[in-house]
């Protein structure tokens, strides 16, 4: 709290200093077509701590000493340009600014980023970033944002569920560790934690930013184990309109003993499209999806001696059923004030209406890897929509203010009542200001809210099924850069939470950072974050039933922290015509009250006795190394390659392999768990669900602009150990004459090897306008499963055409 007051007063007396013998600067930065270059750095050469950035329309204001001034303005893969401007006493002096692009300078490339909340230059970042462009996402005919991430080196998209660095298991997707953020607002489902992928508008992507390890100060409380920011992009001053078509099918799997489909192979098919345009001070952006998918998981199918003893009337799906259809439409509105300089406003949105099946296990590993197991699949009917009003205002003083609120409704009807319903609403205020009376510090700060109010008969195990969850947290965070080759971060955050108006929590956070530039074009960083997540509704309070077991509720479940310490190097490379930069970096993570899901008999008074329970499951601790190298090879004038290779190793272990974190009701013969006891291999202390190396790499070639040729390869190497009651529950299933046989153990064995993943694409740009493209994903048809239970989806083979008017 003296922290806080001690800011408070700083930038009270910042905003009330006036100096004397001063004059000001304004102008515009833009680039030779006339566009503005917003972002671009006016620094005065004379105290490289006084400087501005330009707005919106590439303006910027600076006051500085009268007299004759030297400053430089720089942008990124840009010529910087260095001008003398003389100062008169309060008055104002125009100089407006042309940068030209590198033409016989080869720089390295990069582009623009912000990380979280900060603007800030690529080998000026503390922490180690992935950067996702737009090109790739329409490259590979992306419909669910997914898909594409699941690309980046060191995450792992597991069945929907994001894992970084092996920060986390499998929970089928509740209590997301990784935080998930769509314009610097968090877009993780109330109640549940739960990333909605497919939500995410891909036809309006600027740019994705996957960060690694612990980033809760700057990121919120789901981020323990890292954060994944998607940026929404604004109209240029051309108008823009895309429109993309796709049609494809699903490869029937090469065992023909698992095909399914009575007439023809799973049909895939839709449309995005997007315009955007700018109209006096207007900026309008507006875009939408269509998406039918048949699917290549058929509907479940239950023996004859169960349906003719116990009928099934919830799973009980045709092939129709088992469709996946969805619309969304999404809008962006930004008004530019012309009375006010530096104020704009608006609203974003985006909607969708969807229908798609939920499939938590296989039927068995021998005719039935691609159908569902009854009771275990469900159908989905989702509308979801949010609103973003929001204000932006940069003063003439430097101060830059953020006010952003969002309101996120979802409705998910599902089957076998468990549908639930959950509203969130988000305001954000954030401030930014350098201060030259502090060296040049820069100081981000703010105060966030988040109310979640969810509905569901399945969360009754609190009591109602009515939940509720508040938070509210403040945060901030310094940076100071030192002799242009030293950058110094430091930050903190408090959060606060109160569940259903009666149990309250407040944990302080805090990260470090540093930046040092050691050579040309080598940069080498450190960093230390501390993370803290509260758990989710759904995690304490739900109650329900899968198939025959139970899933129970856990009032008393902990919150989990963590802790993540990282060096890193980072070196950029030109050899001949190549040029890009190798990144490595060493990681060391810890957590407290790690929650995991757990089996076991929890409640023998009701008629489903045994089942599932979210537990906290004690310490762990993931080291390991994570390296990649991205760039480009101008090979000549017509042919460019551009890659990124990426490799991860982790080794997750548990600190606390004998501590009993839950006893069930057995009356037989009461079992108190842990880890040794619960695990399938605890010989070597690896945590569950974890692929100790992981490998990633996209290789493209581009003939003139017109011919591109892309290949995508990603290794996963062995599961080292996983829950053991998987191999009970199989064993129960064979001599329980009411429950139908389900099988895993054999598949797992012999399969459990390591999985390659192959995808190809070829695309022709006829002229600016029309492109024709060809993707294959899982090119070679393998057959693999990355979780228990499911299987992964066989080769699919989309045609895509593409319209472009600008």
């Amino acid at each position: 709290m003296r922290i806080f007051f001690s800011s408070f007063i700083l930038i009270m007396l910042a905003v009330t200093t006036v100096t004397a013998q001063e004059g000001t600067v304004i102008g515009k930065v833009k680039d030779q077509s006339g566009e503005p270059l917003i972002g671009a750095s006016i620094i005065f050469r004379g105290d490289i701590t006084r400087g501005a950035s330009t707005d919106l329309e590439g303006n910027y204001t600076l006051k500085l000493p009268v007299g004759e001034q030297r400053l430089i303005c720089r942008f990124t893969n840009m010529v910087t340009d260095t001008f003398r401007v003389i100062i008169y006493e309060n008055q104002l002096t125009e100089h407006n600014v042309t940068l030209k692009p590198y033409g016989d300078v080869t720089e390295l490339e990069e582009v623009e980023i912000k990380v979280g909340k900060f603007d800030k230059r690529p080998e000026d970042i503390t922490v180690s970033l992935e950067i996702i462009k737009p090109e790739l996402i329409e490259s590979k005919n992306t419909r669910s944002i997914e898909t594409i991430l699941d690309q980046t080196p060191g995450l792992n998209i597991m069945d929907g569920e994001p894992q970084i660095r092996g920060g986390s298991g499998f929970t089928f997707g509740v209590g997301s560790k990784v935080a998930v953020i769509v314009d610097d607002m968090p877009l993780l489902s109330g109640d549940a934690g739960r990333p909605e992928w497919s939500f995410i508008p891909v036809e309006n992507i600027k740019q994705i930013e996957v960060i690694k390890g612990a980033g809760s100060v700057l990121s919120g409380s789901s981020a323990l184990s890292g954060a994944i920011h998607i940026r929404t992009k604004y109209p240029s001053n051309k108008p823009l309109t895309k429109v993309n078509l796709y049609s494809g099918i699903y490869s029937y799997p090469g065992d023909t003993a698992q095909i399914w489909q009575e007439k023809h192979p799973s049909i895939i098919s839709g449309a995005n499209f997007l315009h955007s345009r700018k109209i006096g001070n207007w900026d309008i952006t507006f875009g939408g999806n269509l998406n039918y998918d048949e699917g290549y998981i058929g509907p479940p199918i239950q023996d004859p001696y169960i349906e003719e003893s116990f009928p099934d009337t919830i799973s009980n799906f045709t092939n129709e059923q088992m469709r996946s259809k969805r619309a969304r439409i999404n809008f962006n509105i930004r008004h530019r004030s012309k009375k006010m300089r530096g104020l704009s406003y608006g609203i974003n949105g985006n909607g969708m209406l969807s229908e798609s099946p939920m499939t938590f296990a296989w039927l068995n590993d021998s005719s039935g890897l691609y159908q569902g197991y009854p009771m275990a699949t469900f159908l989905q009917k989702q509308t979801i929509f949010h609103l973003d009003p929001y204000v932006h205002l940069n003063l003439a003083s430097g101060s830059k203010h953020k006010l952003r609120g969002r309101f996120l409704y979802t409705d998910n009807d599902i089957t076998a009542n468990q549908s639930n319903q959950s509203e969130v609403y988000y305001m954000d205020y954030q401030f930014q200001r350098s201060y030259k009376i502090l060296a040049g510090i820069e100081f981000i700060g703010g105060i966030s809210s988040t109310y979640t109010n969810s509905y569901a008969e399945m969360y009754a195990g609190s009591g109602t099924p009515d939940n509720n969850l508040l938070n509210v947290s403040g945060y901030g965070q310094i940076e100071k850069g030192i002799w242009e080759i030293v950058n110094l971060s430091l930050g903190g955050r408090l959060e606060y939470f109160e569940l259903n108006r009666d149990e309250t929590a407040i944990k302080p956070v805090f990260r470090a950072g540093g930046n040092i530039k050691l050579h040309q074009e080598t940069y080498l960083r450190m960093s230390y974050g501390q993370g803290y997540r509260f758990p989710t509704i759904t995690e304490r309070f739900i109650s329900t039933n899968v198939g025959h077991f139970g899933v129970f509720a856990n009032p008393e479940l902990k919150p989990e922290t963590s802790t993540n310490s990282e060096v890193g190097i980072k070196q950029g490379v030109k050899i001949g015509g190549v040029y890009g930069y190798i990144d490595v970096a060493g990681f060391w993570q810890e957590y407290d009250n790690t929650i995991e899901y757990l089996f076991g008999f929890w409640d023998l008074s009701t008629p489903l006795g045994a089942g599932f329970k979210f537990l906290n499951t004690g310490k762990s601790r993931v080291i390991g190394i994570d390296a990649s190298f991205q760039g480009k090879a101008d090979l000549n004038k017509n042919n460019q390659l551009t890659f990124v290779v990426g490799y991860n190793y982790i080794l997750p272990k548990t600190l606390n392999p004998d501590l009993v974190y839950g006893v069930d009701q057995n009356p037989i013969s009461p079992t108190a768990y842990t880890y040794n006891n619960t695990s399938l291999d605890s010989s070597n202390q690896i945590l569950k669900y974890r692929f100790l190396h992981n490998a990633k790499a996209d290789i493209a070639w581009s003939y003139k602009n017109k011919i591109d040729i892309g290949f995508t390869l990603k290794y996963f190497s062995k599961m080292e150990n996983m829950d053991g009651v998987i191999e009970d529950f199989e064993g129960i299933t064979q001599v329980v004459s009411t429950m139908q046989n389900i099988r895993y153990m054999d598949y797992f064995k012999s399969n459990n090897n390591g999985t390659w993943i192959f995808d190809a694409r070829v695309s022709y740009a006829f002229n600016e306008k029309h492109k024709l493209a060809l993707i294959g994903n899982n090119l070679f048809n393998n057959t693999y499963s990355l979780r228990p239970l499911k299987i992964e989806a066989p080769r699919s083979i989309m045609l895509q055409y593409s319209l472009k008017l600008q």
